[in-house]
């Protein structure tokens, strides 16, 4: 039996008034066909915001599944859907054998299975595992890396296209971040010590060629998380929150345009966009740090609107809803939520039971609904607003620690060994 409180404050966030405001700043959300689906890592939005619909918001091993199917291999990475299609990610043999699965959305069945050229490999950390980036898809191509092995280009029925190695990427725990597609490009950020020769960088590739457009080298030796591409103040800016610090780049030079210092070592929560601002979180419960993009060179003194000093999530991206920001601290099994704005903490509650590095999914959020997914499989929802309100608690019976894909009132899961839909 689980039990659950409200965690009274632990937190002090310090606020910073800015200098300057950039202003409108906003996410580049996938448009046209492709914002009706979930065809990259945190869905058309990227921050995990899901549209209005007839989705369940209870389940259980055996209740409102849809369908439910053996994924060969192992893998974290999430699901990805286009059309009637599935796609995912995965690692069998320990890493001998890595390859893109499609799936039939209808009932589960594999279509193909498509494997790609390595060699050797690459030693990644047990949790990390060798097919942990999630893909992206434009509808035409599907696009995933997998490390030193890679950034692959497939055609919708499985075929190779281009294939960008890398040299090996020694960051201790192996590469996970996933690729961005923006425009006619497809970003890739590996920070990493660089002993092998091949150093840290973040890079723009051609999405019809692989063709290296151009990459800027990175001084940071660890960092795993995934790139966002924002707008603001009239121009687009690739945002990169890692080892020590968050930059901006110019997504077509690479140029840097501004950065943000006082992140910590370890860094992996993707940034999260609201009430124009930038909340980028650090890891192992580091710092969360609100930050007005814009500008040139070091605004650490400028833009930072505000920080929490301690209580970040380790490895969950956090999520913007109405004016809120919700963070899973995954050490302390903790829900915290600040407002936007200002920093000022609202509340806390605990989901489960404390455990060290227990959550690893991204919450989504649907129908004034918050969905937490912690490593044993539960689902702890919470209503949204100001006050902490438990209001489920789902399992499925399975470890989980790939983020859900939502489309159409389906859910698809990816578990230890399983893709499922819940309806």
């Amino acid at each position: 039996m689980r039990i659950f409180g409200v965690v009274m404050v632990l937190l002090a966030a310090s606020a910073v008034h800015v200098v300057t405001r950039a202003g409108d700043v906003r996410m580049i959300e996938v448009s046209g066909e492709g914002a009706r689906y979930w065809s990259r890592w945190r869905g058309p939005s990227g921050q995990g915001l899901v549209a209005p619909g007839r989705y369940a918001n209870t389940w259980s091993p055996t209740s409102n599944v849809k369908w439910r199917v053996r994924v060969p291999g192992e893998g974290n990475s999430s699901p990805i859907v286009w059309a009637d299609r599935i796609y995912v990610t995965t690692a069998q043999n320990r890493g001998a054998r890595l390859s893109l699965i499609a799936f039939n959305r209808a009932d589960g069945k594999q279509l193909w299975e498509s494997v790609i050229p390595q060699d050797g490999v690459e030693w990644v950390h047990q949790k990390n595992g060798h097919a942990s980036a999630t893909p992206v898809t434009d509808g035409r191509m599907i696009y995933a890396s997998f490390g030193r092995h890679g950034l692959v280009a497939f055609d919708l029925s499985g075929k190779i296209l281009w294939q960008h190695r890398f040299g090996a990427i020694d960051n201790y725990h192996g590469p996970a971040g996933s690729p961005v597609l923006y425009k006619d490009r497809v970003f890739l950020y590996q920070d990493h010590d660089g002993r092998s020769g091949q150093r840290a960088f973040v890079a723009a590739f051609d999405a019809s060629t692989g063709k290296t457009l151009w990459e800027t080298p990175r001084s940071e030796t660890v960092g795993w998380g995934t790139p966002v591409v924002i707008t603001t103040a009239g121009r687009d800016e690739l945002v990169v929150s890692s080892q020590g610090r968050v930059a901006a780049y110019d997504p077509m030079t690479g140029r840097e345009f501004w950065t943000v210092r006082g992140m910590t070592y370890e860094v992996i929560p993707t940034p999260v966009v609201g009430d124009d601002l930038v909340f980028a979180s650090s890891g192992r419960a580091g710092p969360t740090i609100a930050i007005r993009p814009g500008g040139n060179g070091d605004v650490t003194s400028t833009h930072v609107a505000w920080s929490a000093p301690r209580g970040s999530p380790f490895v969950p991206s956090g999520i913007v809803h109405d004016g809120l920001l919700y963070l899973i601290n995954d050490m302390q099994s903790i829900l915290t939520v600040y407002e936007t704005r200002t920093g000022t903490l609202v509340y806390q509650g605990r989901l489960g039971v404390a455990q060290r590095e227990g959550f690893s999914a991204s919450p989504v959020v649907v129908n004034g609904e918050l969905f937490f997914t912690n490593d044993e499989g539960e689902t702890f929802v919470v209503k949204a607003g100001r006050q902490f309100q438990l209001l489920h608690t789902n399992t499925l019976g399975e470890r989980t620690l790939a983020s859900p894909a939502l489309v159409d009132g389906v859910w698809y899961w990816r578990t230890a060994s399983s893709l499922l839909a819940i309806q």
